[in-house]
């Protein structure tokens, strides 16, 4: 979904419009919201050993970002149809082709990473791990690697966008780190 600049918001008197506080794209679990809006921020909460994943063109200032909830469908690809999002896999080819179609160039989208953390003691289905290696692989058959990352270990993490520079920043216990 992306969002059309917003000049009907009103402003608080005495300000000017570029100072006024935006709500950001807030993308839930298994989904991914994209802008061409420089003005705008993507975040996600609440990474776990789900995956967030980032694409930005720096030139136009397009980007998106991903929430994926497992590593792939498996067998079962009517899920992956239904909500391509869900999947590592599936959720981040999709980002990608649609902010292709926004007019980014594939050459030049810089991609980013964080979660796929331990969540709970997941050594039975490793979750977290899986989910990064789903990427992994995905982003070597494309021949794409990823600028930076902040996956694993225990910690829940919240990834934010910023469309204006192409910033990502993580946070995760009140401390912020840019990838």
């Amino acid at each position: 979904m992306t969002r059309e600049p917003d000049h009907t918001t009103p402003q608080p008197v005495g300000c000017e419009a570029s100072t006024a506080k935006r709500e950001p794209l807030v993308v839930n679990i298994s989904d991914m919201k994209l802008s061409s809006d420089s003005a705008d921020v993507i975040v996600t909460y609440s990474l776990g050993s789900c995956l967030g994943v980032t694409a930005y063109d720096p030139v136009l200032r397009i980007g998106a970002m991903v929430h994926c909830l497992l590593p792939s469908p498996g067998a079962n690809r009517e899920k992956a149809r239904k909500n391509p999002f869900m999947f590592v896999n599936t959720g981040v080819a999709t980002m990608v082709r649609k902010v292709i179609d926004l007019g980014a160039k594939r050459e030049r989208l810089i991609f980013k990473a964080a979660g796929g953390a331990n969540m709970r003691n997941d050594t039975l289905f490793n979750t977290g791990r899986r989910n990064f290696e789903a990427l992994e692989k995905l982003l070597e058959r494309n021949s794409v690697t990823l600028s930076a990352q902040d996956v694993g270990g225990t910690i829940p993490r919240t990834l934010f966008l910023y469309l204006d520079t192409g910033r990502v920043v993580v946070r995760s216990f009140g401390k912020e780190k840019e990838l």
